[in-house]
């Protein structure tokens, strides 16, 4: 209504925006200030953009992917936003971990560096004909990055070895792979191999899969992002589904363990290039 007033009275007696802002006692900041409605359509056009491409991601994850494509807004302006339009998540209940074994020693060596502790496990699931496949998960637990997901029908130790094979080549020998006790990781075919190019086995206590948290959280996330919205019909299609989401997820997707950085991020990809 000011910045109205003051347009008028130039009109009217001709005078300088100056003069006019001195005599009504206006600032003369209010002439070029701008309307932030639209800025906060297009934010929320973004936001609503986001949490439809990325599903699963809470506020803080959309903040921090807003930030990286430009924004410059806090979680808390996200997080109204987010809250207007109906997109939170359902809340997870904490569940209570084990932290020492029953003599009082700890129960899960820490890593300390890349390729220091490396985590597998098993993820199972069925194909739209019913048919159950399983898949090999493998995470670096420093670095919290995804190093493979290999789908197949079923897997054995020598499947298990053919799969990691690839991986010492790519990303080195780590000192310890971590497993539960499933007898593709107790088979004495694996143990050989796990001895004879110097790595040395963790397994976890019987029953308690949390010691394996890690692993057990990304296979967590894939069922959640991928295997309960995806309906796949052969396991060659998992595969190819499921290795253009672990792209997005070393490379995009924000972690909360790394200060909202993913475990790979873009730019360094293309710096290394």
């Amino acid at each position: 209504m000011k910045r109205q007033t003051v347009i008028h009275v130039r009109q009217k007696l001709s005078t300088s925006e100056r003069r006019t802002c001195n005599v009504l006692g206006v600032a003369r900041s209010t002439m070029t200030y701008q309307s932030k409605d639209r800025d906060e359509d297009a934010l929320r056009h973004d936001i609503i953009r986001l949490a439809k491409m990325y599903g699963r991601y809470g506020y803080r994850k959309i903040a921090q992917l807003l930030r990286i494509s430009g924004w410059k807004v806090n979680h808390k302006k996200v997080e109204r936003i987010w809250r207007e339009e109906g997109l939170q998540l359902p809340e997870r209940h904490k569940r209570k971990r084990r932290l020492y074994h029953k003599d009082s020693s700890i129960i899960r060596m820490r890593p300390n560096g890349p390729n220091h502790v490396w985590a597998v496990d098993f993820v199972h699931d069925k194909l739209s004909n019913n048919r159950p496949y399983k898949m090999l998960t493998v995470v670096d637990e420093y670095t919290r990055q995804e190093l493979a997901v290999h789908v197949a029908h079923k897997m054995s130790a020598a499947d298990v070895l053919e799969a990691l094979y690839p991986l010492l080549i790519t990303h080195g020998t780590p000192h310890y792979i971590r497993s539960d006790n499933g007898p593709e990781f107790t088979a004495e075919v694996f143990q050989k191999w796990l001895t004879k190019v110097g790595i040395k086995p963790i397994r976890i206590y019987p029953g308690s899969p949390w010691e394996n948290g890690y692993n057990e959280r990304f296979n967590g996330t894939l069922r959640r992002e991928i295997l309960d919205a995806e309906w796949f019909v052969t396991t060659k299609q998992a595969q190819t589904a499921i290795n253009a989401w672990l792209k997005q997820y070393n490379h995009i997707r924000p972690h909360q363990a790394l200060n909202m950085r993913p475990p790979v991020p873009e730019t360094l990809l293309k710096n290394g290039a």
